[in-house]
């Protein structure tokens, strides 16, 4: 039916390590949930970690834009989460409910703290606690 797309089909373990070694051979990911959460997680490792993937699940009734790493119980409340996920997960709705150019203005917000490096969380490399960090992008945004 659609000529165009070149499909292919991994076991997740070739797959994980093919994401490691070659991630520019992929373009998308089609996954059932067990191994998307594997790929998910193993992919987020290779960026940053978790705390700065952000997650959608868009279907054709309803969207749900998510931190990929969920509720993170171990670190509730302790001000140690890194928020940056949550907010690219705000960047994406915007996208998708059609309002750019409040998505691109948080985006650039985050990307201003990220380069400044001042107000960063222990997760990448800084010393901020999580309120530190918000305070910082919203700061970015006035």
């Amino acid at each position: 039916m659609y000529p165009q797309i070149v499909y292919n089909e991994l076991i997740v373990d070739n797959a994980s390590m093919q994401l490691v070694a070659k991630p520019e051979q992929f373009d998308i990911l089609l996954l059932p949930n067990l191994y998307g959460d594997i790929i998910s997680d193993l992919a987020a490792g290779l960026v940053g970690g978790l705390g700065v993937v952000p997650g959608g699940n868009i279907g054709p009734d309803c969207a749900i834009f998510e931190s990929v790493h969920g509720s993170a119980p171990d670190i509730a409340g302790k001000g140690l989460a890194n928020p940056t996920a949550l907010m690219f997960s705000a960047v994406m709705m915007l996208d998708h409910v059609k309002e750019p150019a409040a998505a691109a203005r948080l985006q650039k917000a985050v990307e201003a703290v990220y380069a400044e490096g001042k107000h960063l969380t222990p997760d990448v490399g800084g010393k901020a606690n999580t309120k530190e960090f918000t305070d910082a992008v919203i700061a970015k945004l006035a």
